[in-house]
């Protein structure tokens, strides 16, 4: 049997992690308060035991919130890592975390919950990324960071060795 997902939110984000979450086999409900039949607080309708859901929301600390909400309400959240993706079996990519096609998570690195790892972006070894964080495309956190709850690291960026954001 296939994994339910409720991806909540139909932005950007949204399309890309349902372009991704279809292409692993899930079967998808969007849920977004542009859809009068499948609004956002409809949320607590869909869990069960064999349903997941992932905030798909740009904003991070929005996007954090509603980690709280489905947590609080007992919904288990998703963790989505594409198969392109490399991350180390000695790194820890928490829950309502999307790894996206081309990045990599180094050894000893710790990404807290629903963070974004986008495309291509590289975390290297012995990184703490806090909740909520967004890496975006091509960013390069080099070893032994810290980045804050809720920041974002710009496409193309790159924090250098042993610095915290």
């Amino acid at each position: 049997m296939n994994k339910k997902l409720i991806i909540l939110g139909s932005g950007g984000y949204g399309r890309t992690v349902y372009d991704m979450a279809e292409q692993r086999g899930y079967l998808i409900t969007v849920l977004d308060d542009a859809d009068e039949e499948y609004p956002l607080a409809s949320f607590a309708c869909y869990i069960d035991d064999d349903t997941e859901f992932i905030p798909a929301f740009g904003n991070n600390k929005f996007r954090l919130q509603w980690i709280n909400k489905i947590e609080e309400a007992g919904g288990k959240l998703a963790t989505l890592i594409h198969p392109s993706a490399y991350v180390s079996p000695k790194a820890q990519v928490s829950s309502g975390c999307v790894v996206l096609p081309g990045s990599i998570v180094n050894t000893g690195s710790i990404v807290g919950k629903g963070c974004i790892i986008n495309l291509g972006a590289t975390v290297d070894h012995d990184v703490v990324i806090e909740d909520g964080a967004h890496l975006c495309v091509r960013c390069i956190v080099k070893g032994e960071n810290r980045i804050s709850c809720c920041e974002k690291i710009e496409a193309g960026e790159i924090i250098e060795r042993a610095t915290r954001v």
